[in-house]
């Protein structure tokens, strides 16, 4: 008798060999072999052209150190450029530069200039925090400043420990739905958690409601059929996919929607680490239990979502629309109940700035007693190892989750590299015995938390499209620690032993995937 899980391995073997990512990555990797192999036989017959290589390299080389970004970032693609001058040019055009190009930046500051008419500040609002707290009022101010999303008060708030535990919330809500409904996230998969959602929108679009979904191609490359989106507008669902999966060389390629947005009628949306497949509710086991995180608002809040999804829709659909239109004070003429106060905010690879990291990064540097952190890949810059290690050798009692049971493991590995440099300072770090841990948050001094999408990686931190929300004095700040104290109980503390005994050949292998972490 066959082993079901051996069967659903077979189906998985099979989807990626006949599916759509082992087309592109052949068509991609014969077009790279093709422009390599080209110039680098022009540079055997003719000497000019290895001259010309060295040189554009040289200039290459000059541009990155020039730039301003991440000094880990320039390093690794100056080694690579200059140890292999044709392979490495050919890397850094295709993959290296985030910078999107002239008429994607162009379409999108189009739209967030739109946006942002109707994100006004709340000077009273800041004000009120800035007499209550110095250190948090200039936190908020940055998110004001730099993301143009603005603090709300009466706003409810309400923290979700697991998938499982949201998931019936989520459905409740979209059953109530009357005027429109916004998903926007970076995974969606067939299964029993969509399948629940899709019958639900099916229905509602029948009762005359706006349904709108946006996925990320990318994303969902293995979990989708191609071009599901024409089988949602199909059923009157209205459907893109982000940033679509071609067989070409391409920067842009790069950039993906990383966010996770749920939001109904301008009055009630969702983020967190969840995505819309069954492994996010524990329906489906994949690397033991899954252990994810989300964030409920109903209120004034949930407008900066709204403009966040409609930003993106309006992007990808060269459209725009009377915002006005989806305000929750439209369909909700009640006032709100207030808790504390809540900034939603969104990151984007658009205006170089990396607020998903300096959000991280503002909370650790303000902490005065303690800063708990969820992540399930710990791949750090020097400025976030700063931040970390300073913090605790002020005496910060910080600590870190990580998953037990990793989903990648190379990137585990690298994760793992950066444990005894954070140990050394008095830093502790858990991995969760259960499975995975997929959720992404801080908490500090029982006043500050913040929850979303944004992993402290690379990717995440320099070239997605991210979102969270920050919370100061809400209830849920209080539910975020009490689920972080609850998790740290049942994962294994890793100690500096731990790291010394590893074997010589992989802290060799650390050493250098620490080096290549900026490209992953």
């Amino acid at each position: 008798m066959k082993n079901p899980k051996d069967t659903v391995a077979a189906k998985q073997v099979k989807k990626v060999l006949l599916g759509r990512v082992l087309v592109v990555g052949l068509a991609v990797l014969l077009q790279f072999c093709w422009l390599f192999f080209l110039v680098y036989q022009f540079s055997i017959q003719y000497s000019f052209i290895n001259i010309l290589v060295q040189i554009v390299g040289a200039v290459v080389v000059l541009y990155i150190i020039n730039q301003w970004s991440n000094p880990a970032y320039k390093l690794v693609w100056t080694f690579v450029i200059l140890i292999f001058p044709i392979l490495g040019l050919l890397i850094y055009f295709v993959f290296g530069r985030s910078v999107l190009t002239k008429t994607t930046r162009e379409d999108m500051e189009r739209v967030h200039c739109e946006v942002c008419q109707f994100l006004p500040e709340n000077k009273d609002l800041e004000h009120k925090i800035y007499q209550e707290s110095r250190s948090v009022a200039s936190q908020s101010k940055y998110i004001s400043d730099w993301s143009d999303f603005p603090v709300y008060t009466n706003t409810e708030v309400t923290y979700y420990k697991c998938g499982e535990e949201m998931f019936p919330d989520m459905l409740k809500d979209l059953e109530r739905a009357e005027h429109f409904i916004f998903l926007e996230y970076f995974i969606i998969a067939e299964g029993n958690m969509f399948g629940q959602v899709l019958e639900i929108l099916k229905k509602k679009v029948a009762q005359g409601v706006d349904v709108r979904l946006i996925y990320d191609d990318f994303g969902c490359v293995t979990t989708l059929p191609h071009k599901y989106y024409l089988q949602m507008q199909e059923l009157g669902i209205k459907c893109m996919a982000f940033n679509q999966l071609r067989p070409i060389m391409s920067i842009i390629m790069n950039n993906r929607d990383h966010r996770k947005i749920f939001v109904v009628d301008g009055t009630v949306g969702y983020t967190g680490g969840l995505n819309l497949a069954d492994e996010y509710i524990n329906e489906l086991e994949r690397f033991g239990y899954w252990k994810d995180t989300g964030i409920r608002l109903e209120g004034d809040g949930v407008w900066s979502f709204t403009l966040m999804f409609l930003e993106m829709w309006n992007y990808m659909n060269h459209s725009s629309e009377n915002y006005m239109d989806y305000h929750p004070k439209r369909y909700q003429k009640q006032p709100f109940l207030a808790d504390g106060y809540v900034q939603p905010y969104g990151d984007s690879p658009l205006d170089g700035e990396k607020v998903g990291e300096n959000v991280y990064m503002n909370i650790i540097g303000h902490a005065r007693d303690y800063v708990y952190i969820f992540t399930p890949y710990l791949i750090l810059d020097n400025e976030m190892l700063t931040y970390l290690r300073n913090a605790a050798k002020s005496g910060v009692d910080v600590r870190i989750v990580t998953p037990e049971v990793p989903d990648k493991k190379l990137v585990f590995w690298m994760s793992q590299s950066y444990y005894r440099r954070l140990l050394e300072c008095g830093i502790r770090i858990y991995q969760y015995k259960p499975g995975f841990i997929h959720a992404k948050s801080f908490v500090c001094d029982d006043r500050v938390a913040t929850v979303g999408s944004i992993n402290m990686d690379y990717r995440s931190l320099y070239l997605h499209f991210e979102c969270g929300v920050w919370m100061y004095r809400t209830q849920a700040v209080r539910k975020v620690k009490e689920d972080s104290l609850d998790t740290i109980a049942r994962s294994r503390e890793i100690t500096l032993e731990f790291c010394k005994n590893q074997p010589w050949i992989k802290r060799v292998v650390l050493s250098v995937l620490r080096l290549l972490a900026p490209l992953v």
